[in-house]
């Protein structure tokens, strides 16, 4: 079949689609946001062609696999299995990095353990041979004919006593002489050796003269040695003195360190063997910090520099006073004032110096007791180590922060696994290499003899891999990145280089805006990975809004026409082309010039007395970055990915600032200076992490458009009657919701081998309330049906309510008119949730001096969408406010007052503000990568304003 073919699909608002869409193709699926994009790939597609792979196994399979729920749909023809790679993040297991979700780890760990030279830890210069007795005697045999030689086992290395158990022992087997200490003695006419000295013992095995007719004699020489020093001998070169070190194990000539045969396991940080025992293989251990134990530094130890050691704490103050005594010290001098010695001794302790302390006992007696004083921060640590309160562990845990385990570096592995090299480079640095580096080096590796045949396919299978990567633009990552710090277009583009190594075909790949955090330069790549996919023989789905994309697919499928209830319908499909001359398709409009979002005739000019400084910053790839941001204007920060913009703006400027302003506990990313805050009293950061992680956050509540409502509802007069506060309107307390379902609305049946079942409760039938609650109506609604309601629909209900109306009127501003008030959090895409959390910024009330943060703000925005989202922006600007957005959206960029690039490259070639000025100033400016896409974009622009002019 050449289609897959669908018919009457009703998912959530699809309105009876009926669609042929081309196999083997990449279809892109467009329209607004809310149209029902995911409704039909996700939720229909995907959802199908899973649903029916997973139940074509057999029921025992079946158990372990999550099956989705049957979309509403009359039929669905030609579907293949299917694959569906998502924006959410890829683990929040601390253990998962980059490499170990895209395997190429795995591959590593068996390179190194079958091509890998161990070294040993304390004489890193000496690699570890493991040698057959055959190559030990080639070795020999090697040397000048007739060259005397003497074979030594070394049986004792650097050990203290006089031996004399070892030398009768000797004796018994029948051994005539040893070297002791690089001396060789008769057994029977040793000197008495010193009892409190370190002595090395070797007993003498063969002496001989080097010639081919002696391969039998050398070798059995050799199996003796080997036999008594666990594998090691000594070849003495008796005229010259030189000495050739042999081992059977990998274990060092020098020192007794030696290595069991190298396995894969070794090279793993989450297997035992191969973890960092002091860190447990995390790479990173929790202390006590002290800038979070003394919060308060310009306070004295009397009045709280330190929580719980004040005078309020009569305990620990009175050890505190005993310690002030004993080393002179005043309690009342500010914690920041005191000598540094004085600081050391009250947070890590008086060592072995012994304080007098006096104490009032329970029967209030005054006690005297002397001990050395243990330490306020040791002290936390053996009260979190001990205590069985959860509480008490989590209320010592603020005190706590994270850092690189000494013991490994940060590396995850133990020094075994650290000092086995390959092509003089050990595991952990590749690991640590950018992904681009990371190809070079595995490209430029020469090993010879048995290494190279050995190594030869793997290495090939991690080029491959690394290449995959690169494609999708993640050349900035490395190997060792923690997977819980990737954003979710990161995630979904290693999850997408990932399917491409997996080389397979006649799958059906439905994919959700790849193109998200990625810069205009890195789009190409990403489009030509999409259609290596459909080559490979698949079929390609992706939603999708960006233009190129558009451009890019063989079919496309525009949604609409509007939002939500407004949406669910097919306005156009067809080649780029054909969608593009549709009449009615707005996607069309905006792709053809028909419309567009215009470039500002006039922007917000910076005030040079009106600049917010940061400087000195280092985090991760920044290279002591001094950032400038004009205050009171629409700045846009771009630059590749990887470049450092969300280190500089979210970890650097939002951290310090917060730090400043509300003395967050969140520690910045390393930077010296901070100056022009007096600008500023509130900072607010919104990014696209969920509004709430279970099902009852909904928009309303997390808005506070939920109180209100229910206040509303409260004082209703049959609710007043009946006594009903606002709480009887909650469905997350007992009072006024259903207990039968406990306010869920629904009752989940587990069936085992089949997708859980969620029914209708059968006492509330899915109103989530008692039928008590729900017979108070306000304006002929009860309070189900208001959170049954859209946006749209709840504020020309609510219009006369200011309270609620402002919130209401928010949310339309930034284009959620479409979503239900009540409607799960977790069914909120990334860019929804944004879009929430500004509307709830935009309805408080607003000062004029606020710094926003925003990340990425068009992810899952249409063209029209996107121009709503620019008004909003504009109007914070305009009050007065401070708008920081990290961006890649050419429309954005566009419309900003001051335009802040940096680079060049992404990972190590990044982290240096390249330009920063106005979008015309970055577009002429011939380092940014940056500028030639925006010079075309404003080029445009400038030709659509003629044209109207001519018009």
């Amino acid at each position: 079949m050449e289609e897959i073919r669908i018919r009457g699909a009703r998912t959530h608002n699809l309105r009876n689609v009926s669609l042929d869409l081309p196999r083997n193709r990449l279809t892109v699926i467009t329209g607004l946001s809310g149209s029902g994009k995911s409704s039909l790939a996700f939720d229909t597609l995907y959802a199908e062609g899973q649903r029916r792979y997973v139940e074509s196994l057999s029921a025992y399979a079946r158990q372990f696999l999550q099956l989705m729920e049957k979309p509403d749909v009359d039929m669905i023809e030609g579907l293949s299995p299917a694959i569906a790679i998502e924006q959410k993040a890829t683990s929040h297991n601390p253990r998962s990095t980059v490499g170990t979700v895209t395997e190429i780890h795995d591959y590593l760990r068996l390179l190194y353990a079958r091509a890998g030279t161990p070294h040993c830890p304390d004489h890193p210069d000496l690699g570890l041979e493991a040698q057959t007795i055959s190559q030990m005697v080639d070795h020999v045999l090697a040397l000048p004919e007739d060259t005397k030689l003497m074979i030594v086992s070394p049986v004792v290395s650097g050990r203290k006593g006089e031996q004399h158990d070892l030398f009768s022992e000797l004796r018994a087997q029948g051994f005539v002489r040893v070297r002791v200490d690089g001396e060789v003695h008769e057994l029977d006419a040793l000197p008495a050796l010193q009892k409190g000295r370190r002595h090395t013992v070797e007993v003498v095995i063969d002496r001989l003269r080097v010639r081919p007719d002696q391969r039998g004699r050398i070798a059995e020489s050799f199996e003796t040695a080997l036999l008594h020093s666990e594998g090691r001998a000594i070849a003495v070169e008796l005229d010259s003195g030189r000495e050739h070190l042999f081992s059977a194990r990998f274990a060092c000539p020098v020192c007794s360190y030696s290595l069991a045969e190298l396995e894969p396991r070794l090279f793993s940080f989450n297997n035992p063997a191969g973890a960092c025992p002091s860190c447990d293989g995390l790479g990173h251990v929790e202390f006590f910090d002290p800038t979070r134990v003394v919060a308060h530094p310009e306070l004295s130890l009397s009045s709280g520099a330190i929580r719980g050691w004040d005078r309020r704490n009569q305990f620990y103050f009175q050890m505190l006073t005993g310690l002030a005594v004993h080393f002179d010290f005043d309690v009342d001098t500010p914690f920041g004032e005191l000598p540094e010695r004085v600081r050391e001794i009250v947070l890590y302790g008086s060592g072995s110096d012994k304080i007098t302390f006096r104490y009032f006992s329970d029967n209030g007696r005054l006690v005297s007791k002397e001990h050395p004083f243990e330490g306020i921060i040791p002290n936390l640590e053996r009260r979190f180590r001990e205590t069985d309160s959860a509480t008490v562990r989590e209320e010592l845990a603020k005190y706590r922060a994270n850092r690189p385990c000494p013991a490994c570096g940060g590396s995850r592995l133990r020094a075994d696994a650290r000092h086995v090299l390959i092509g003089d480079r050990p595991i952990d640095q590749v690991a640590a290499m950018p992904l681009g580096e990371c190809q070079a080096f595995f490209a430029g590796l020469r090993l010879s003899g048995q290494r190279a045949q050995v190594a030869d396919k793997i290495v090939r299978e991690i080029g491959a891999r690394l290449g995959f990567l690169i494609d999708v633009g993640l050349g900035y990552l490395s190997l060792d990145r923690s997977a819980d710090t990737l954003s979710g277009g990161e995630s979904q583009r290693i999850r997408l280089a990932s399917q491409i190594g997996s080389g397979l075909t006649g799958v059906m790949y439905v994919l959700d805006e790849p193109s998200i955090g990625l810069h205009q330069r890195d789009n190409d790549r990403l489009l030509d990975t999409l259609r290596r996919l459909r080559d490979l023989g698949n079929t390609v789905i992706v939603v999708e809004h960006d233009e190129d994309a558009i451009r890019a697919a063989d079919h496309v499928v525009d949604m609409g026409p509007g939002a939500g209830e407004h949406g669910g319908e097919i306005v156009a499909h067809g080649t780029p082309a054909e969608v593009i001359a549709h009449p009615d398709s707005l996607t069309g409009a905006y792709l053809s010039g028909r419309c567009s979002i215009a470039v500002p005739t006039h922007r917000t000019a910076p005030d040079p007395a009106h600049v917010l400084r940061l400087s000195g910053c280092t985090g991760n790839n920044l290279k002591n970055v001094e950032l400038e941001l004009p205050c009171g204007v629409l700045t846009c920060v771009t630059g590749v990915s990887g470049s450092g913009k969300s280190t500089l703006i979210n970890d650097t400027l939002y951290a310090a600032t917060a730090r400043h302003l509300y003395g967050s506990n969140t520690e910045p990313a390393p930077f010296e200076a901070i100056d022009g805050l007096q600008h500023f009293d509130k900072v607010i950061s919104v990014d696209q992490s969920p509004i709430g992680r279970t099902p009852r956050s909904n928009p309303a509540t997390y808005t506070g458009l939920f109180t209100p409502i229910r206040e509303l509802f409260a004082g209703v007069p049959d609710a007043r009657a009946r006594g009903y506060g606002p709480g009887r309107f909650s469905f997350n307390v007992k009072g006024g919701r259903c207990e039968a379902c406990q306010g869920d609305g629904l009752i989940k049946v587990e069936m085992h081998f089949l997708p859980d079942m969620y029914v209708p409760c059968d006492v509330c039938h899915g109103k989530r309330y008692n039928r008590e609650t729900l017979e108070i109506r306000y304006r002929g609604r009860s309070i189900i049906e208001v959170l049954e309601m859209t946006v749209e629909q709840a504020l020309q209900f609510f219009s006369a309510v200011p309270t609620i109306a402002r919130k209401l009127e928010t949310m339309m501003d930034v284009g959620l008119g479409y979503i239900r008030l009540g409607q799960s959090a977790t069914t909120l895409s990334g860019g929804e949730a944004q879009r929430v959390k500004l509307a709830l910024e935009l309805s408080k009330r607003d000062t004029g001096r606020t710094l926003y943060i925003l990340d990425e703000p068009t992810t899952g925005l249409h063209f029209r969408d996107i121009e709503l989202l620019l008004g909003v922006l504009a109007r914070l600007r305009d009050h007065g406010n401070t708008v920081v957005v990290i961006e890649h959206n050419l429309d954005v960029i566009k419309t900003a007052d001051w335009v802040v690039d940096l680079g060049p490259e992404g990972g190590g070639g990044g982290g240096r503000i390249l330009c920063a000025g106005t979008p015309e100033a970055i577009a002429a400016h011939p380092a940014s990568y940056t500028g030639p896409y925006l010079r075309r974009v404003l080029a445009t622009a400038a030709n659509r304003l003629q044209e109207i002019a001519v018009d």
